[in-house]
């Protein structure tokens, strides 16, 4: 989803080492998107073989995850299932803005504007069947498990880890607090730097504490669902106008549990020709499973080589440093230590 909380979330910087062998769950499509619209030639193009095929998702998969797992970071990547019925009408306006982008970034080439190219480039990145199965069979010959969400890939992920079997989910998005996440990990795969107008900043993971959140802010989450469903959710895109976090927190103040009376005060149906309930309902009860496994295995070198060297034209110095530091490291501390 794309609910924006910042403004009343709070997050603390940590370190890698402090999230060393804590199995995180990976919101991959979140991931796999902040790939292909960062990793990019100079133009803003994405990364592609010779073929026309592109790797961007491929490179960063790789190169940023091998990184992570050699700071002992325990990965496990869920993969969105089928998206809620709610869920058509920002898929819908996603889908516009990709467009339009398009048109726009077609004009640029024809004018030659490197920085408009650059710009409208990014916005265009959409991920294909394809490449969702080529992310899931590098991942694979990683030795790392993929789980595949019946629906949102985020709802599945804080599922795993309200039942202890993850310690949080890995997103640069908070939506997995709706959810009942207990963690939230942002930047873990831009750790280090990240390039802001032409200048480089450090950036450290940070984690989101939804049980910390939701006491400073005297709520529970229930409460947090209805100050995002005011700000806006996937299931009803812009929220109610007008209506902000902060000013969301004031309506819960008043009304506490009363949702209705909330709702009603705030003018829902003002803006949307459906009950509030349904939102929420949706919310809560996206499906999830316990059909998964998590089960770290040993790199498959050979594999790896076919997807990245042989069928896209990735360097083989390269590719072959990264597995050998990794397997290196493997050998040292022996599997069951390294995860």
């Amino acid at each position: 989803m794309g609910t924006n909380l910042s403004t009343i979330i709070t997050s603390k910087e940590t370190m890698l080492s402090e999230l060393s062998s804590k199995p995180l769950a990976v919101d991959t499509y979140n991931l796999l998107y902040q790939f292909i619209t960062t990793i990019r030639q100079p133009d803003g193009t994405p990364l592609q073989d010779s073929k026309g095929n592109i790797t961007s998702h491929l490179s960063g998969l790789f190169f940023r995850i091998t990184k992570l797992m050699n700071n002992n970071i325990k990965l496990a990547f869920v993969f969105d299932g089928v998206p809620p019925d709610m869920k058509k009408e920002e898929l819908d306006r996603r889908k516009e803005i990709k467009q339009d982008a398009q048109r726009k970034y077609e004009k640029a080439i024809e004018e030659e504007d490197i920085e408009l190219m650059k710009k409208y480039s990014s916005r265009t990145s959409k991920l294909t069947q394809e490449m969702i199965d080529e992310a899931k069979e590098l991942i694979l010959a990683l030795g790392l498990p993929v789980i595949q969400a019946p629906s949102e890939g985020e709802a599945q992920a804080a599922h795993m880890a309200k039942k202890g079997d993850v310690y949080g989910i890995v997103s640069q998005d908070t939506d997995g607090m709706l959810f009942g996440s207990p963690y939230i990990v942002k930047n873990l795969s831009i750790t280090g730097r990240r390039k802001i107008r032409e200048t480089y900043h450090k950036v450290l993971p940070e984690i989101i504490s939804l049980g910390e959140n939701l006491n400073n802010l005297s709520i529970d989450l229930d409460q947090l669902i209805v100050v995002a469903m005011l700000c806006g959710t996937d299931f009803n895109v812009g929220g109610v106008k007008g209506i902000g976090p902060k000013k969301g927190l004031l309506l819960i103040k008043k009304h506490k549990k009363d949702f209705d009376a909330l709702f009603e005060e705030a003018g829902w149906s003002e803006h949307f020709d459906y009950s509030w309930r349904k939102v929420y309902d949706t919310i809560k009860n996206i499906p999830v499973t316990d059909d998964y496994e998590l089960k770290w295995g040993t790199v498959n070198q050979t594999k790896i080589h076919k997807i990245l060297v042989e069928r896209h034209e990735f360097l083989k110095e390269r590719v072959e440093n990264s597995i050998t530091k990794l397997t290196k490291k493997q050998a040292q501390k022996g599997l069951s230590d390294f995860f």
